[in-house]
């Protein structure tokens, strides 16, 4: 009987683990999707001043590497997370693994979104400054209002994991 009560232990902390990295994983995919989308856009565009013999700006890396800091608020909510784990007893996590586990998925998943989106913003932003050096502030205005909802995405998991308070510390043995 101790040896299941040990397993079922053993998968509520994999379990709060893999919340863990869903959040920066999910975020990361969605950044992936970003920065090649915006990437891909950049690279065009300076094709295009290239065949134009004008100047390609280096301001394009900008909307190309923004959707990066949606893999940052992953990996902060998955330090979060599990940090939460470590001070955690077994038994209190049969509590709250259900929300350690959907905050990590539905976080990363929110998060990634936010920096798919905003690549492809950035490709837009790549396109038209890239044609008419114009424009770069108005462009960067557009990709911070995607970036909020990564953002928020943070703020609101930081204040549900602080609300984790009922949660006794480790005891050693």
């Amino acid at each position: 009987m101790a040896d299941t009560n040990l397993m079922s232990e053993s998968l509520i902390r994999a379990l709060c683990q893999g919340g863990a990295f869903s959040a920066v994983a999910f975020s990361a995919m969605g950044s992936g999707l970003g920065t090649g989308a915006a990437g891909t856009a950049a690279i065009a565009a300076w094709k295009r001043c290239y065949g134009q013999n004008k100047p390609a700006s280096f301001l394009l890396l900008t909307f190309a590497g923004a959707p990066l800091s949606q893999t940052i608020y992953g990996f902060i909510i998955m330090l979060l997370i599990n940090q939460k784990i470590g001070m955690t007893t077994n038994i209190e996590l049969l509590k709250v693994f259900p929300l350690f586990l959907m905050l990590g998925i539905f976080g990363g998943i929110a998060m990634g979104i936010s920096g798919w989106m905003q690549g492809i913003a950035g490709a837009a932003a790549c396109d038209a400054f890239g044609e008419t050096d114009k424009g770069f502030v108005n462009n960067l205005m557009i990709l911070g209002i995607v970036e909020t909802v990564a953002i928020f995405t943070l703020g609101f998991s930081i204040v549900l994991l602080l609300a984790v308070k009922d949660v006794a510390p480790a005891v050693s043995p």
